[in-house]
């Protein structure tokens, strides 16, 4: 990490590293369950964006609007406009991983009625770790710079909320993933061979959030160490 005095810091790879490695491999994993099981047809011949509408009715979510979004694995449920938004590659296509991934879309829309409290406490969160998540950074190396240490210790506290952010993430992707498997078994979209791909994608997509939890993590702990430095040398 390019850091005060603008030099490279070998320090940073202790605490980065493994996350990094775990990141790397979250990334790899998810893209390759997701390419082989978006080549796998589930038995319905079901399309992502008719499994969400259907998903959601089953739910009694009819008033949860679906529309596309750009990108790849861009699929998201938007709980502020009440809508769930799917890329063009998983609502148009009849496959498992379609499945898997709209279902744990349909999650998030079933926590958000039924006021799940993780979920609502990351949404209400949000502007203030939008904010510490770019404006901690800033202050902590300013104050570093300075020799500030109060000034390095608020930038602290503003990028904490990142790490926080990503451990509240947690439960509200599993409990989803949980809840999609359920309704995928409930409604009878998946057979048993079908269920073990949606779930392998699912799992896959779990794993990313873990990584982004353990980066922010292993940032957070980095400048806690160099904030030791700093205040010996107070």
């Amino acid at each position: 990490m390019f850091f005060p005095g603008l030099y490279f810091d070998p320090m940073y790879l202790i605490f980065a590293l493994p996350a990094l490695v775990l990141g790397l491999y979250a990334q790899m994993k998810i893209r390759t369950s997701y390419s082989k099981y978006l080549r796998v047809p589930n038995g319905r011949g079901i399309t992502g964006l008719n499994a969400a509408r259907y998903l959601l009715d089953s739910a009694g979510l009819y008033d949860v609007e679906i529309e596309g979004t750009p990108g790849e694995l861009s699929d998201h449920y938007d709980p502020s406009s009440k809508k769930l938004r799917l890329s063009r590659g998983v609502a148009n296509s009849p496959s498992v991983a379609a499945l898997g991934i709209v279902a744990h879309e349909v999650g998030h829309a079933v926590q958000h009625a039924e006021g799940y409290g993780p979920l609502r406490l990351r949404s209400a969160i949000v502007p203030l770790v939008s904010i510490g998540t770019w404006l901690g950074p800033i202050l902590f190396i300013i104050g570093f710079l300075l020799q500030a240490y109060d000034l390095a210790v608020l930038g602290v506290i503003a990028f904490a909320g990142a790490a926080v952010f990503s451990l509240i993430t947690l439960p509200v992707e599993l409990n989803a993933s949980s809840r999609a498997m359920q309704m995928l078994t409930k409604t009878g979209l998946v057979t048993q061979q079908e269920y073990n791909g949606a779930k392998s994608v699912l799992s896959a997509a779990a794993l990313t959030y873990v990584a982004a939890a353990a980066q922010s993590i292993s940032t957070l702990l980095y400048y806690v160490f160099l904030l030791g430095g700093l205040r010996r040398n107070d």
